[in-house]
């Protein structure tokens, strides 16, 4: 079999361990692929954004999946072309890439089909957008519609900072095109909660919970980052609340994308607030998160590729569930100098062997120049430790991030800190967490 896994990343590093390990005999190729990946795939040098060269690839090679990491290609219509090419592909198409490309849409069929978030109104002029800020409570959200790379989301605690994040995204072009429309709606209070499906275009279904850290700094201070760490499984996690999200909040994306005749098929990412009134999205993605991925995946003992081969050949889910290892994982991102607002590359990493039952560390900005390993991104190595406890998988990850040196590295030391210190959640906090059918570790 001929697997096919696009873009370079640590989701993509996840991913490629995840069908190695489903697929021991697998001839895996990686389009680019980073260098961590080379264990378990050849990489192919071709971008992810080449999508003619990238069709060409997989029918010259007869590759019977594809697997697309990344949401630009997919927003692009990577998916389109490839099915349009009779090439088997595991992601949706441009249409369905809408609900992560575009916020204002995604958010317009949250509201047409009852699927709870955050009051909201969208913008295309940066006059009317201050007008509602000026009469709207604090705090307020400013996002832009658009893709950024997961950093188009600005959390204001006054007024004046949304004006701001408005008047630098809509006039000053902080974004580019995606901040030219913006999403202006209310500050959600809760604890925030990653659920992954695997859609068919009519049946989602769960992956493990998880919840990643987008603030750069301990304690969830400063900018948002594309992500710190993450830790799986995440409570709340009973099979109750599961089905919840996938009846209340999955399923209507679904049958909304069917009726319009853009079957939604791939991994769909809700970005939940728990909140008093319930689970609410924040967001919607069109692919795994990251770093999300580099702990659910390495969790998931259910063989992927399966319900992926489905998918992609237009096949139901119906009768797939999807198991868990027992124990926890955390991973701790590696970030470089600069980082988020820039990136300092070219530096040599050094990285001592890890047990790999204990210790897994996915690339996602690597190189080598000169026969050394070096730095290649904002984001760096994501350092996922495994354990029988949450506590054992955070000490294994933070010691391990801890052992690896590349010169101006940063990461937070408190991943996971919901659940390993729950004393810092204020009592309502607690209880949204503290769900019958999950013990905290």
């Amino acid at each position: 079999m001929n697997l096919l896994i696009i873009g370079s990343g640590g989701r993509e590093h996840a991913i490629a361990d995840c069908l190695r390990r489903d697929a021991p005999a697998a001839a895996i190729h990686a389009a680019p692929g980073n260098p961590g990946m080379s264990d378990a795939a050849s990489l192919v040098p071709i971008q992810a954004g080449d999508i003619d060269a990238l069709a060409d690839f997989a029918a010259e090679q007869r590759i019977d999946l594809t697997v697309v990491g990344p949401e630009a290609p997919l927003a692009a219509g990577i998916a389109d072309r490839f099915r349009a090419d009779g090439l088997p592909v595991f992601g949706p198409d441009r249409a369905g890439a809408r609900l992560e490309a575009s916020k204002a849409f995604a958010k317009r069929l949250m509201r047409e089909r009852g699927v709870p978030t955050a009051d909201h109104e969208t913008f295309d002029d940066a006059a009317a957008a201050l007008d509602y800020v000026d009469g709207h409570e604090e705090p307020l959200v400013v996002k832009a519609s658009g893709l950024a790379a997961g950093k188009g989301a600005i959390v204001c605690e006054s007024r004046a900072q949304a004006r701001t994040a408005i008047e630098e995204m809509m006039i000053g072009g902080r974004f580019g095109e995606a901040g030219a429309r913006v999403v202006v709606e209310e500050f959600m209070r809760g604890v925030e909660l990653s659920v992954f499906f695997v859609a068919d275009g009519e049946l989602a279904v769960p992956l493990l919970t998880s919840r990643d850290y987008k603030r750069v700094g301990e304690g969830d201070r400063g900018l948002n980052t594309g992500g710190m760490g993450a830790y799986a499984p995440a409570s709340p996690a009973a099979p109750d609340f599961m089905e919840q999200v996938r009846a209340t909040i999955a399923q209507p994306v679904l049958d909304a994308m069917s009726e319009a005749e853009a079957p939604y098929r791939g991994f769909l990412y809700a970005g939940l607030m728990l909140t008093d009134e319930g689970p609410r999205v924040v967001e919607f993605n069109c692919r795994m998160g990251d770093p999300e991925t580099q702990v659910v995946l390495p969790l998931t003992r259910s063989n992927l590729l399966e319900p992926m081969l489905r998918v992609a050949h237009g096949e139901s889910l119906r009768g797939w569930r999807a198991a868990a290892e027992e124990g926890f994982a955390l991973v701790t991102v590696m970030a470089s100098a600069g980082y988020p607002e820039g990136s300092d590359s070219g530096r040599p990493i050094d990285m001592p062997p890890f047990d790999p039952e204990e210790v897994k560390v996915f690339h996602a900005g690597t190189a080598v120049r000169d026969g050394r390993l070096v730095t290649a991104g904002g984001r760096v190595l994501g350092v996922t430790g495994f354990g029988d406890t949450l506590e054992a998988a955070a000490r294994r990850s933070r010691e391990a991030a801890g052992r690896i040196r590349f010169r101006g590295s940063h990461f937070r030391s408190d991943i996971g800190w919901h659940e390993l210190e729950p004393a810092r959640l204020d009592p309502a906090e607690r209880a949204l967490i503290a769900v019958p059918g999950h013990t905290p570790p």
